[in-house]
């Protein structure tokens, strides 16, 4: 579906995808995944790489058709601003600060914490003299504090359907967390991480800002295309062009939530097979 369209095997290689780390530094559970060696570094087969990564982008599309949240956690200093646009982009949600311990296990903690946060920023939005100039510099300190690492999660409202890792390995507690609460995993793989405990697998480059950056840039613009199917099955079509994203999928998961409690009340309730939808995943050629 996305293969061919949005990227393509020489997309991949010029984005350097196709870079591991050393051999030394391995991850023997990767070897499948891995092309051969130059340089005393791992090169990544590139063909698996696109099967799966057209495979994970269908599945996010799929997921934010049905208005799914997915959290794309990702906190390399060298793409923290990448991951903010284009996650910011497609209307979802993202950690690229510092990944705290139980935020996904212990979501009730976080939640006050986003409440919290939300609580200063309307502290800081009256007027001056409603503070002294040192209380509101404090204020000013635990709200910065807070949004630096909340920021990307404070509109979620709930645990994600879905996380999007960059680096497997850096952000193993976050898979483990994922599994645990029964959340689906999506994750870019190099040479050095463990597979394992990882849904939908995209073996690739996650140190490269510019390999990073196509990543994330693909998986947006699945979540955009699902976003676009939501709203036209929910038959919304009079939208600004400057309205944010993250409005129209709240306004698309409103009207199918409204559509399928009508169809519910207006019919018998009969058990209904569902059939999987089969996907033929493209053949990759170099």
């Amino acid at each position: 579906m996305f293969y061919q369209k949005l990227f393509t095997i020489k997309t991949l290689l010029e984005n350097g995808v196709h870079y591991g780390h050393k051999k030394n530094r391995w991850n023997p559970k990767m070897a499948q995944y891995i092309y051969g060696i130059k340089n005393k570094v791992h090169i990544i087969d590139l063909e698996q790489t696109a099967l799966m990564l057209d495979r994970a982008l269908f599945v996010i599309k799929a997921l934010a058709a049905r208005n799914g949240r997915i959290l794309f956690v990702s906190t390399k200093k060298n793409s923290a601003d990448i991951v903010k646009e284009q996650v910011s982009r497609c209307g979802q949600y993202y950690i690229n600060k510092r990944w705290l311990g139980g935020m996904l296990s212990n979501w009730q903690t976080v939640s006050a914490s986003v409440k919290r946060m939300e609580e200063y920023e309307t502290l800081l939005k009256q007027d001056d003299s409603a503070f002294k100039k040192k209380e509101k510099l404090i204020l000013q300190r635990k709200y910065d504090k807070l949004e630096s690492v909340l920021g990307g999660i404070k509109t979620m409202g709930g645990l994600p359907d879905m996380i999007f890792v960059v680096d497997a390995q850096k952000h193993r507690g976050a898979i483990i967390e994922a599994n645990k609460m029964g959340i689906e995993v999506c994750a870019i793989v190099d040479t050095n991480s463990n597979p394992t405990d990882i849904d939908h697998i995209i073996p690739g480059n996650d140190d490269a800002r510019k390999s990073i950056e196509l990543f994330l840039t693909l998986a947006a613009e699945a979540s955009l295309a699902g976003t676009h199917e939501a709203l036209a099955a929910a038959n919304i079509t009079d939208i600004d062009e400057g309205t944010d994203i993250s409005i129209i999928r709240d306004l698309a998961s409103k009207k199918n939530r409204s559509s399928t409690n009508t169809n519910t009340n207006n019919k018998p309730n009969n058990n209904i097979s569902r059939l999987k939808a089969s996907k033929k995943a493209p053949t990759a050629s170099a």
